[in-house]
Formats: structure tokens, C-alpha cells, sequence
């Protein structure tokens, strides 16, 4: 998927399984929902993982520093 042209279908299983784990609902929940919702919440997911990401290389550049 990175960096490569994907397959539509997997894109979409991928969306699905990303938010149906992100929300802790099931996958027909997310097929339920109007394509502008899931796009909203895909969006909202990926800026939370973001700064997940970014606290966690805080974290851990912080505690490097310290064992120095």
C-alpha cells in the first residue's frame, strides 16, 4: 500500500477495518454510514494516530536523554 497504486477493494477494507477498530464497532456499522461520515472520522483517526505518534517519539527521545 505505501508508496504503490493500491487496489480500490483493499483501500476500502483497510478503511473499514482502521475505523471499526478505532471506534470498537463493527465492520457493518462502518458500511452503514453515509461516505461523508466515514471520510470525517477516517480523517479524525488519522490526526489522533498522529499525535499518538508524536508523544510517543517525545516520549521516547525523552527518555533517552535521560539515561544519558
Amino acid at each position: 500500500m505505501k508508496g504503490q497504486v493500491a487496489d480500490p477493494e483493499i483501500v476500502s477494507l483497510t478503511v473499514v477495518y482502521s475505523l471499526s477498530q478505532a471506534l470498537g464497532i463493527s465492520p457493518l456499522e462502518i458500511y452503514q454510514m453515509p461516505v461523508s461520515l466515514v471520510k470525517d472520522l477516517l480523517v479524525v483517526h488519522a490526526e489522533a494516530e498522529k499525535i499518538k505518534a508524536e508523544e510517543m517519539d517525545k516520549a521516547t527521545k525523552s527518555s533517552m536523554g535521560n539515561l544519558r
